[in-house]
This record gives C-alpha cells, sequence and structure tokens, in this order.
C-alpha cells in the first residue's frame, strides 16, 4: 500500500478482481464472520490466492510506464505478474528502478546492467538495520504472540505458514481472496525471511472496518475493529502464559472523526489491561524510512526520507523512524510469491515496529510500551540525508541492536 489509507486500496482491488458480495446469515449483506470452535484455534478459511492477470494493465505489455517524480499517483510504473519479454528496455533504467513487480513478473532477455532483479528483491526482504544479526542470537521473537488485524490472507504462504496460530475472518467480504496487504503485513511482522520477529506465534484476524456506499463511496465504522480486538484479548486469556499475545499490529489510521471510534479506544485499553499493546498508525510518532532499490538496508547512512513524505520532511524531524520503502513481502497470488513495493507507506511501519517490540519482550518479559520507546529514542541514530541542496538531520532511526542490548 502506498498510503495509510487501507480501505481505498481494498476497494480498488476487490473490484479489479471482481469479488462477487453476497448475502450473508447474521451479517449486514455481502459479509460475513468465521470463528474458531469453542475452545479451539483453527484457520477457519483458506483465501484463494489473488489473481492479478486480471488487474487492469497486467498481462502482456505494449510498452514500459514512465515514473513522473512530481506525481502523487500511486503504482505509476506497477509490474506485478507483468510479461515485458518483448519490451526493449535497456534504457529504462531510472523507470525500472521505480518499479512495482513480484515473482510472476516477465523481464525481457536484456535489462539494464545496474538492473538487477534477484539483488533487489532480496535487500528488500531483509528487514534491515541490523536485524539479521540480533536473529542469528536467537533473538527471534520465539514464544511470544503477535496479533494482526488487516486483509485476507493467504494463510499457506511459506512466508508465515509455520507461525500462524490462528486465521479467523469478522465482518470480512464473504468468499473473497486474498489481498495484497495481509500477507505484506504478516511477513514484514513475523516472516521466516522478511520479518523482524520470524519465529513469533501469529494470530491473525481479516476485519472489514466500513461499509460501501453506492458506487465507490465508503464509510468507515470501526465497530467490527473493536470487536478484532477484544477477540484478541479473548484469545489471549486461553494461551499459557508464557506464550501470551504482546502485541497487535493495525495498520490504520484510528481518529475520532470515524463510527465506532470510541469502541475502538475501549478496546485498545481493555487489550492494555491484559499486557497486550495495540500499535497502529499515529498511535506514537514514528514514520518510515525511504531505501533506493540497490542500497545496503543495514547500513544506517542508506537511508532517506520516506518518498510518501519527502516533499514535507521538515515536518518530521522529530520522529522516530524505520523502514518502509523498497520492501519485498509475501504477496498474495501465491504461496511461494513475492512482491517487491517501491514506495511503501506507513501500513509497513505498523507491522514493522510491532516485531520489534515482539523481540523486546522475548528479551525482557516485563517490558512495557512506555518503557519500549523511552528506549527507543535513547539508543536511536540520527538521520542524516542531502536535502533541498544541503545535508541535513531529519530525524531519529530506531536501532534494533543498541535497543535490545540496552534493554537486556
Amino acid at each position: 500500500m502506498k498510503n495509510v489509507c487501507v480501505v481505498f486500496i481494498i476497494l480498488i482491488l476487490l473490484t479489479a478482481l471482481g469479488v462477487c458480495l453476497v448475502v450473508a446469515q447474521s451479517e449486514e449483506v455481502g459479509y460475513t464472520t468465521l470463528l474458531s470452535s469453542p475452545g479451539k484455534l483453527e484457520i477457519v478459511r483458506h483465501p484463494p490466492a489473488a489473481d492479478y492477470t486480471r488487474l487492469p494493465g497486467h498481462g502482456k505489455m505494449k510498452s514500459l510506464p514512465s515514473f513522473r517524480p512530481r506525481s502523487n499517483e500511486n503504482w505509476q510504473v506497477d509490474l506485478r505478474s507483468c510479461d515485458l519479454s518483448s519490451l526493449d528496455v535497456r534504457d529504462r533504467l531510472g523507470d525500472l528502478l521505480q518499479a512495482d513487480f513480484d515473482s510472476s513478473t516477465v523481464w525481457p532477455m536484456q535489462l539494464p546492467p545496474r538492473f538487477d532483479v534477484r539483488r533487489i528483491m532480496e535487500f528488500g526482504k531483509n528487514p534491515g538495520l541490523g536485524l539479521k544479526a540480533v536473529h542469528s542470537k536467537g533473538i527471534t521473537g520465539a514464544g511470544v504472540g503477535l496479533g494482526i488485524i488487516d486483509q485476507a490472507l493467504l494463510v499457506d504462504h511459506v512466508e508465515y505458514k509455520n507461525q500462524l496460530r490462528l486465521y479467523e475472518e469478522i465482518h470480512w467480504i464473504k468468499g473473497s481472496s486474498a489481498e495484497m496487504h495481509g500477507p505484506a503485513v504478516a511477513s514484514i511482522a513475523a516472516g521466516k525471511t522478511v520479518g523482524v520477529a520470524p519465529q513469533a506465534d501469529l494470530y491473525y484476524i481479516a476485519e472489514w472496518h466500513g461499509r460501501m456506499t453506492g458506487i465507490g463511496g465508503f464509510e468507515f465504522e470501526l465497530t467490527p475493529l473493536a470487536q478484532a480486538i477484544d477477540r484478541m484479548v479473548a484469545i489471549n486469556k486461553t494461551l499459557p502464559r508464557e506464550r501470551r499475545i504482546r502485541v497487535i499490529s493495525i495498520s490504520l489510521g484510528i481518529n475520532p472523526r470515524m463510527a465506532g471510534f470510541d469502541l475502538v479506544k475501549q478496546a485498545i485499553a481493555n487489550a492494555e489491561r491484559e499486557g497486550i499493546y495495540t500499535v497502529y498508525v499515529e498511535s506514537e510518532p514514528f514514520t518510515g524510512l525511504g531505501r533506493e532499490p540497490l542500497a545496503d538496508p543495514d547500513r544506517f547512512d542508506t537511508y532517506c526520507p520516506g518518498q510518501l513524505w519527502v516533499r514535507w520532511w521538515e515536518n518530521y524531524t522529530t520522529n522516530l523512524m524505520v523502514p518502509m520503502d523498497s520492501r519485498c513481502t509475501a504477496a498474495p497470488n501465491g504461496d511461494t510469491s513475492y512482491a517487491f513495493y517501491r514506495s511503501g507507506g506507513l501500513s509497513w511501519t505498523v507491522p514493522w515496529i510491532a516485531g520489534l517490540y515482539a523481540l523486546a519482550c522475548q528479551v525482557k518479559p516485563d517490558i512495557t510500551p512506555k518503557e519500549f520507546w523511552e528506549v527507543a529514542r535513547k539508543t536511536s541514530v540520527e538521520a542524516r540525508a542531502t536535502l533541498d541542496g544541503a545535508d541535513v538531520k531529519f530525524g531519529h532511526i530506531i536501532n534494533p541492536q543498541a535497543l535490545l542490548n540496552a534493554l537486556r
């Protein structure tokens, strides 16, 4: 996703993929709720893989789109599941370095020498900032429960299949396929190669926090989101104390203008009383970093302001920052498929933070959100880049190794 408004991407994808809304029992028209049997934790449904070949403009390409840096349009060079085999792109390095693509993209025989698809994807899978070194020391989130509330999940994806303990749906589109957002956030948080906490126990609820109104219209209704948070709390009470859920990731900006806001805030408070920290967009002053596709994700000095906010970087200088752009995540169109997203969004930062909190819980089981953020600030690294022609500080980057060492 390219910005914080998750639902609009959902609407676009559902329309493009031809999801048919039908009447569900005891639910609003078009939606259903599927929970585990009493006393069990289950994978209640296996949403089918998405079919990107049905998206407009995908398939066999007649020309390569051009990237327009001054445009705010998303997906400008969207090559996911596209066939470029007949195109001559040898002089299009600049456009290709701004492309989104996936494991099913068919490339021409000749590419620009500096456009290394394999290396770009491998760098993108790295959660960055030295986390692979942290994992090598046994700090992987093992034994820590991590909850995600998001879109429909491709539950058998190799990135997180072995970590997934539960998949349920609350007020979700009946019979719909897996969406791009769910596999991405699940893999960022707990993927075995992409994830910040690759051995955390993953509890996942797909939830639709609104209703469609007419053609292309949408209204937020957060009551189902509150129900999903409460469900996570109920699930948590059935778990052994040593494997309880400690954090929930919700890639959505939540504000008082949304219907059901008070219910969500109460549900978050209920979760906090049970020792569960809920991370959502703007729950704390954090944002996401930019990175060129072939820049080393473990080096702090390769990062820059994220594409989402680079034009307004002066407004973010007090924020803590984590990797966001140029990420390669699990894709929804196949159990072994990956997608590279050149420009991320705050939705990608939330599961990254949730994963890091899970690591902190492994290192210091009695950690609190307040302590986590205090130590994160004290151990952070100053972020600098050349902006507007000058070398400037644009914020602070979270330093996972220093943070976890301080907690130990």
